[in-house]
């Protein structure tokens, strides 16, 4: 068992299955997102944020998930330099029918998302948890911090919007190439699994 998680299929399963957990992250987060959008309201934002930064079963997970995330980028750069090292040489042709358009540009759409998250944790999470300088909102009586607030000025600035554009196109891009890959080191996605 140690050999297969070892193993290059071992690696690619486990990153992506990491990559599918990071996933249903991402949906719960755009979920969340979306509230400021489809309401006039911060309120539903911010309290669904309160609830996400309070709940122990939450808390729990956030720690799985940045686990999640350092296992996805660990194994993701160590395959990488997996493949460089196991072919120094490039072809001189690229057979372009084996790999998709997506996966060529793996390594670059993860640096740029990777670049992303550092500021995204800086300027929302780290803020909120550490540095103390949210502004705070009353719903029923209870204090909030108003982190809605703070996505709405964000997205006032020119060079973020400008910023944030190629981030969502590179984590279409990695979305696109690594839904299906869970399935592939088990050739799930080829062959019919109940016969």
């Amino acid at each position: 068992m140690s050999n297969i998680l070892t193993s290059s299929i071992g690696k690619k399963l486990l990153m992506s299955l990491a990559g599918l957990f990071l996933l249903v992250f991402l949906l719960v987060h755009l979920g969340i997102n979306l509230s400021l959008i489809m309401s006039d309201s911060r309120e539903i934002f911010n309290k669904a944020a309160h609830f996400m930064g309070t709940n122990v079963v939450i808390k729990v997970m956030e720690i799985v998930l940045f686990g999640g995330f350092l296992l996805h980028m660990f194994y993701g750069v160590a395959l990488q330099i997996q493949n460089w090292m196991a072919r120094p040489k490039r072809y001189r042709k690229e057979n372009y029918s084996q790999t998709s358009f997506f996966s060529k540009f793996m390594i670059h759409t993860a640096a740029i998302i990777t670049v992303f998250l550092v500021i995204h944790l800086f300027d929302f999470y780290f803020r909120a948890k550490f540095f103390g300088e949210v502004p705070s909102v009353v719903y029923d009586g209870k204090d909030y911090h108003d982190l809605g607030i703070l996505v709405i000025e964000k997205f006032k600035i020119g060079r973020f919007v400008i910023f944030i554009s190629p981030v969502f196109l590179s984590w279409h891009f990695i979305y696109c190439t690594d839904f299906n890959r869970p399935f592939s080191p088990l050739d799930w996605n080829t062959r019919p699994i109940l016969q």
